[in-house]
């Protein structure tokens, strides 16, 4: 997955930035499982407490947004690595698809979307062809053939089930 979920820049901390501002820790809560609900408000009633010292906020607000992102990573089945920086190289996709929901257009995305896989679909089986041509040379020829040939059916039904998936498969759900 690409940094996004656990930097400080990214959707888990923003809404705890939101939650915390508001005061209404209802704000966070859908980026946690529910399991992790309670953990989630005590930290929040801790850090609305400490964040009153200005000079201890910051270190506050850092808490609570490692306590909810290993929370929200937890929910997804993955691990929490600790928070990354703003900024990261998060990919084309994870911008595109922010603003398909922004906008509710999907076809910046689909287009994108459409042209990556068209691109490595044309690779990929230029590839396969490349080395059907020399597969009746020789035993390790035949093998790099088959290796390309299967590498893209592999491939094309990894794509597949990635479609026909839920969003976090691969992770658990949060909830």
């Amino acid at each position: 997955m690409p940094p996004h979920c656990d930097t400080l820049d990214g959707p888990v901390v923003t809404a705890a930035k939101k939650a915390l501002e508001a005061g209404n820790v209802k704000l966070i809560l859908p980026y946690v499982p529910q399991v992790g609900e309670a953990e989630v408000i005590q930290a929040f009633d801790k850090v609305l407490k400490v964040r009153q010292d200005s000079a201890a906020s910051e270190l506050a607000d850092l808490y609570f947004f490692e306590t909810v992102v290993r929370i929200h990573r937890k929910g997804e089945g993955a691990p929490y690595e600790g928070l990354k920086p703003a900024g990261l190289d998060e990919g084309p996709v994870i911008p595109l698809a922010e603003k398909a929901i922004e906008t509710g257009s999907p076809v910046e995305l689909v287009e994108a979307l459409s042209e990556m896989i068209s691109r490595e679909v044309t690779h990929r089986l230029e590839h396969v062809r490349h080395m059907e041509h020399n597969r009746d040379k020789s035993i390790a020829e035949a093998r790099e053939y088959v290796e390309a040939m299967l590498g893209l059916q592999v491939w094309a039904h990894s794509i597949y089930e990635c479609v026909k998936g839920t969003a976090h498969d691969g992770h658990h759900h949060l909830g």
